[in-house]
């Protein structure tokens, strides 16, 4: 799909009232969009080691989550955790690879900056690492994680952000 073709998102901080559709785009996109980089027993793992609501709604609460809308309604989203790590970026699969996720990632590298955040880092998944590395993003070292004695990959990657200004124009 032509991503210039496609509405460009608007972005709004989270609200409680997201959490139904967001859980649905998780799920989406974890079955959907990493079948080329995971088996059908790896997305099955995945999907039921983020199967927690709680767990799941108190790091969207937590953290600084901000949700992407077409038409109103919900089509990804991206979690910032401890003001530098973004622990969660999804999209959903109609609108996948149509600028959602990088609307989101940009806003929260701008966000992050503004806070005076110096580098952000991700546990970005095979899916997500060459979005990642297009973004500036480098590797620092490969992860894997046993989930029901499966064992699926990810890598930690980093991101110097741009030093934001001072006031007075002095560095």
């Amino acid at each position: 799909m032509n991503a210039s073709a496609f509405p460009k998102p608007s972005l709004r901080p989270y609200l409680v009232s997201d959490f139904p559709l967001l859980s649905e785009i998780r799920f989406a996109a974890i079955e959907e969009l990493t079948v080329d980089d995971y088996d059908e027993a790896q997305r099955r793992a995945w999907a039921s080691a983020v199967d927690n609501d709680e767990d799941f709604a108190q790091g969207l609460e937590k953290g600084l989550t901000i949700v992407a809308l077409i038409g109103g309604g919900p089509v990804g989203f991206i979690s910032l955790q401890d003001g530098s790590v973004i622990d969660q970026l999804y999209v959903h699969p109609a609108v996948a690879r149509t600028g959602v996720a990088s609307a989101l990632v940009d806003a929260i590298e701008k966000l992050a900056a503004a806070r005076g955040t110096a580098t952000l880092v991700t546990g970005a998944s095979d899916t997500a690492k060459p979005f990642f590395e297009a973004r500036g993003y480098q590797a620092v070292h490969r992860n894997t994680i046993e989930i029901d004695g499966l064992w699926l990959g990810n890598t930690r990657m980093k991101k110097t952000l741009p030093r934001k200004p001072a006031l007075d124009g002095k560095p």
